[in-house]
């Protein structure tokens, strides 16, 4: 069981991995975050709950076809680790460019990981719209 300020900074690198493999619309990338589990859940904005890796990879996919450049700042708000479970809640600015149009969009998120063995994996991401 590592100390208190590693299991944070491991968590903090599980998330950031997580928008990095967001950033590149790398699926490979995003399958070695999330939990390949069928309790895995994912809520895009706006968006009905998926459940389990298949759908959820495959709701990535799409949005990684259908825009051709994501650039993704986040504000982290709060950070819990607690036994082998951590919370992560942030505000994401999404940049995207989509069909020739480029949208800015904030939303609200909350991550959520696992440990599994020695790793830290997503099981939960929830993103709601943000309006200012």
């Amino acid at each position: 069981m590592g100390s208190v300020n590693n299991e944070h900074t491991e968590v903090l690198a599980a998330n950031e991995a997580f928008y990095r493999a967001f950033e590149k619309k790398d699926i490979s990338a995003m399958s070695i975050v999330w939990s390949q589990g069928t309790g895995s859940l994912c809520i895009h904005p706006g968006r009905n709950v998926l459940r389990g890796w298949k759908a959820i990879s495959e709701s990535w996919k799409q949005i990684f076809k259908n825009t051709s450049y994501i650039e993704i700042e986040t504000q982290i708000i709060a950070t819990e680790v607690r036994n082998n479970i951590a919370y992560i809640v942030l505000v994401e600015t999404l940049l995207q460019v989509s069909r020739n149009r480029r949208v800015q969009a904030e939303s609200m998120a909350r991550n959520i990981f696992e440990r599994m063995g020695s790793s830290w994996y997503l099981v939960s991401h929830h993103g709601s719209p943000l309006l200012r």
